[in-house]
């Protein structure tokens, strides 16, 4: 079975990035001229993902206003001849992708955010893509981790290596190599310090779960933070289904801070088709 569904859990509410995310998303915040949501829907929509789910909350409005359709911008473009302009509107939502929005009612953790959206995944196996995470990768890193998923038919958690000190941060896997990039992954802990930490490699803001995460999620006890946590139902799930970790082909970008919200504005900024030489000309002038 394909991954035709993906899950965006975007109910946070972005404090760090305050003043700016006081009455408007997070995800919305642009990279260029793209808005972090959007980087990661076409990110799944490249792999194959059709369906679009995203988790949300209060002040989460724009982003569905993202995907739906302008009318009236799309008319003031055709009249006014912009036909590049009008192809651009037009782009971001495909006629063949659909979007469902539910409400995460509370913030009780990534876990509780997957969990919400249960009744509309069903059985199937399904993405979830966290959109402070900005993947660049080629072929994009969703489309690697469906084609591990299809070789295997079991979850993929995307992981990367990080310093020791900085494991307190991430989800850790501790496992087994099976394959070139891929683990067999035997333990999950979210956020051990450094001293207790089983390896070093963390797992990034991608993962391909089935759908046996749910009941593992529905009868977890609150985790680090008084939250539901989905390193913890996966690592539940572990006890009756295989799980791998799989070295991911790219850079990730933590947009969920502003030093890596910066970087991904540079890198992707020299880039662009359209301003990126003059972007590299000015740069090499600052610098």
């Amino acid at each position: 079975m394909n991954v035709t569904k993906a899950v965006f859990p975007i109910a946070g509410l972005g404090t760090r990035f305050l003043p700016a995310t006081k009455a408007s998303a997070k995800e919305m915040l642009p990279v260029v001229d793209k808005p972090l949501i959007q980087y990661a829907v076409e990110e799944a929509y490249a792999a194959g993902v059709r369906h679009m789910i995203f988790v949300t909350g209060r002040t989460k409005r724009s982003v569905e206003d993202h995907f739906d359709t302008a009318y009236e911008l799309e008319t003031e473009l055709e009249l006014a001849g912009k036909a590049h302009l009008l192809k651009v509107a037009r782009s971001i939502a495909p006629d063949d992708m659909v979007c469902t929005y539910v409400r995460q009612p509370r913030a009780l953790g990534l876990g509780h955010a997957v969990l919400c959206a249960k009744s509309l995944v069903g059985n199937d196996p399904f993405a979830v893509l966290l959109a402070d995470d900005l993947m660049v990768g080629k072929p994009p890193v969703m489309q690697q981790m469906v084609d591990q998923f299809l070789k295997w038919r079991a979850s993929i958690l995307a992981v990367q290596d990080v310093p020791r000190e900085q494991t307190n941060r991430y989800g850790i896997v501790s496992g087994q190599s099976v394959a070139d990039g891929l683990v067999d992954v035997t333990g999950l802990v979210e956020k051990p310090s450094p001293a207790d930490a089983p390896s070093t490699l963390a797992v990034a803001g991608r993962y391909i779960l089935t759908a046996g995460i749910f009941a593992e999620l529905e009868s977890l006890p609150r985790g680090v933070g008084g939250e539901i946590q989905l390193t913890d139902g996966i690592s539940r799930l572990l006890r009756r289904e295989k799980v791998f970790a799989y070295r991911y082909q790219g850079m990730r970008y933590d947009c969920g801070s502003k030093l890596g919200f910066l970087q991904a504005t540079v890198d992707l900024g020299v880039t662009h088709a359209e301003v990126g030489a003059d972007f590299m000309d000015w740069l090499n002038e600052r610098v």
